[in-house]
């Protein structure tokens, strides 16, 4: 049986993982963590989540439950994950990231990690979104220099960061796919006289409002057709069924930086 901790167990997304983890084959929930200023620290994770008592307390902290798991889901923000990670890495702790919006530093930190204890990095951990970047890289090397490729994505009004990780991911998978590098050909806004669009261009539009859990759309726009990849996520479900898989998956690897591709053998 997999120990699994949740950080930022009191959010919509937290409170996600806590039932599928809870739902798993395999796994068990015996940490749950919030952050220290929360009411919610000392509530019962389970009952938190809406699935019954689980006798799991959330801590204000993950110092407090390091010796209660052997892999952490973390789905938090940037500098909390970065310190969450310092401490897997000194206690030898497998981590699931899925926490989006880090910057170059930070992400070079999750890479000088990896180096010590499994790490599984992704900006979306649905299996449908996965097989879906592979379409989008047989889609690339199809086409070739023969389409304009932009990618429009939509989510809630309380997202914060643009565009998605997942917007993003998709962009980097269509980019490597044409051998292209996503921080030289990326755009991310065009207003005003902007001259003839470059071929090499990969265009970035955000979408922000209502309840929207995420819909990500990528346009190939060829002479006389236009192809358009799309995923669309109605509940939060699929993101944390994935994330415990990973999780499941990590706690058996050795030390190394993973993404949700390799979880599903779609390398």
């Amino acid at each position: 049986m997999t120990r699994i901790a949740v950080c930022g167990a009191g959010g919509r997304m937290g409170r996600a993982l806590i039932a599928a983890v809870h739902a798993a084959d395999g796994a068990t929930l015996t940490a749950a963590v919030e952050r220290a200023e929360s009411s919610l620290i000392g509530a019962d994770a389970g009952e938190l989540a809406g699935i019954g008592r689980l006798g799991v307390p959330l801590a204000g902290s993950l110092a407090e439950v390091i010796d209660q798991f052997d892999v952490v889901i973390d789905f938090t923000a940037p500098a909390a994950t970065v310190a969450h990670l310092a401490l897997c890495q000194a206690h030898g702790k497998a981590i699931v990231i899925g926490t989006t919006g880090l910057n170059d530093e930070q992400r070079q930190q999750v890479s000088a990690a990896a180096g010590q204890v499994p790490v599984v990095y992704s900006g979306n951990y649905s299996v449908g979104v996965n097989v879906t970047l592979k379409l989008l890289e047989m889609a690339a090397r199809t086409f070739g220099d023969t389409v304009d490729i932009d990618v429009l994505e939509a989510h809630h009004r309380h997202k914060v960061d643009a565009p998605s990780g997942t917007a993003l991911m998709m962009g980097e998978a269509v980019a490597g796919a044409l051998g292209r590098d996503l921080k030289d050909v990326a755009v991310y806004a065009r207003e005003g006289h902007t001259g003839p669009r470059q071929r090499e261009q990969i265009g970035f539009q955000t979408l922000r409002g209502g309840d929207t859990v995420g819909d990500h759309t990528v346009f190939f726009f060829g002479e006389g057709e236009r192809v358009e990849i799309r995923h669309v996520a109605t509940n939060r479900a699929n993101f944390a069924v994935g994330a415990v898989r990973a999780a499941l998956w990590a706690a058996a690897k050795a030390p190394a930086l993973y993404d949700m591709r390799d979880v599903l053998n779609l390398k």
